[in-house]
């Protein structure tokens, strides 16, 4: 019996035995024990995950709707005063609406009677000549302006805001204070009779009076251009110039091979908002010609047209509406034609 015992080892302890005791471990709040059962551990990590994830999509829900949150209040605006407007000259064009009434669908009427109306092609005719005329003194003129006050000369500050006062000021004072000077007892016509000269009908000659008005266009924008002109100025590298002086280049010959390619892309940009402004010219030539568009309404444009004939109580909204989505399709024709040939350029 005892080799049997000894053979197998050293008896084990019974519970009753003495020995030190063992501390009693105690599970910290934190630890995933503490939650009570043995798959707590699991499940509260799955549920802290799943809450992350609902976290993180919360947040790039709200990133994504931000921007639009400050663009509604713009896109808004933009829908109410440009878009329905747009769509409603659309709808109305093919309709014989008035100022009181809605009207109906009248198909292509409108435009059939606008191919024989005289005033629509005298309208037209002046538009395109107020075009060709303006748009190449608003890209030109603006630009030996802008190289004269470009220079950093004493004094030159108030020559800049000089040019500039027209823009700011009201086209209606503007143009009164033109028709004043260019009355028959007017300015210019004084200075005229002093010379010994006859006095000159602006205002009722009706060439005189589209030049008249033309001249007042020019004169009111010169401003405008120059500072657009300024600014690409800054921009030509002052090397190149140096350059082209250390050549022999004189100042002609500077303008032409160094400012006029290095500002060529803001002349584009010029002449398309030259020619935008020319073919919806209003103001001047109202004020000059009357509201019936001078003797026998041979100085009418096509937005004199339209406001004379699509105001008042019965004033014909669905022919004036057709006469500008015409306006609207040539305008784009021209700036496309303006970008057209801009690209030919470059190539």
């Amino acid at each position: 019996m005892n080799s049997t015992a000894s053979a197998s080892g050293p008896p084990a302890p019974s519970a009753g035995a003495a020995g030190p005791p063992s501390a009693p471990s105690t599970p910290s709040p934190d630890s995933p024990a503490s939650s009570g059962s043995p798959g707590s551990s699991g499940s509260s990590g799955s549920r802290s995950s799943r809450a992350a994830r609902r976290g993180g999509a919360r947040v790039r829900t709200h990133r994504a709707h931000s921007p639009w949150l400050f663009l509604l209040p713009g896109l808004l605006i933009t829908l109410a005063f440009n878009i329905y407007p747009f769509v409603a000259t659309v709808w109305k064009a093919f309709t014989d609406a008035r100022t009181l009434t809605p009207g109906s669908f009248v198909g292509l009427d409108n435009f059939q009677e606008m191919l024989a109306d005289e005033q629509f092609w005298i309208g037209l005719r002046n538009s395109f000549l107020y075009v060709a005329a303006v748009v190449p003194c608003t890209v030109v003129l603006p630009l030996l302006l802008a190289l004269l006050v470009h220079k950093n000369l004493p004094g030159i500050a108030f020559f800049r805001s000089a040019f500039y006062t027209p823009v700011v000021a009201s086209v209606v004072v503007v143009g009164l204070i033109w028709v004043w000077m260019l009355d028959d007892r007017g300015l210019i016509n004084a200075v005229i009779k002093t010379l010994g000269f006859d006095t000159v009908p602006f205002l009722s000659d009706r060439w005189l009076i589209l030049l008249s008005a033309m001249l007042v266009t020019v004169w009111k924008g010169l401003g405008y251009y120059m500072i657009i002109y300024m600014a690409a100025l800054g921009n030509v590298p002052r090397e190149l110039h140096e350059a082209a002086s250390v050549d022999g280049a004189g100042p002609v010959r500077r303008f032409l091979s160094v400012t006029v390619p290095g500002v060529r892309n803001t002349m584009v940009l010029v002449g398309a908002l030259s020619s935008v402004a020319a073919f919806r010219v209003f103001s001047e030539v109202f004020l000059m010609a009357g509201p019936d568009g001078g003797p026998a309404g041979e100085d009418t444009t096509l937005v004199m047209l339209i406001q004379r004939t699509g105001t008042g109580l019965s004033g014909r909204v669905g022919y004036a509406s057709a006469i500008s989505l015409v306006m609207f399709v040539i305008t784009m024709v021209l700036l496309l034609a303006v970008f057209a040939a801009e690209r030919r350029d470059k190539k």
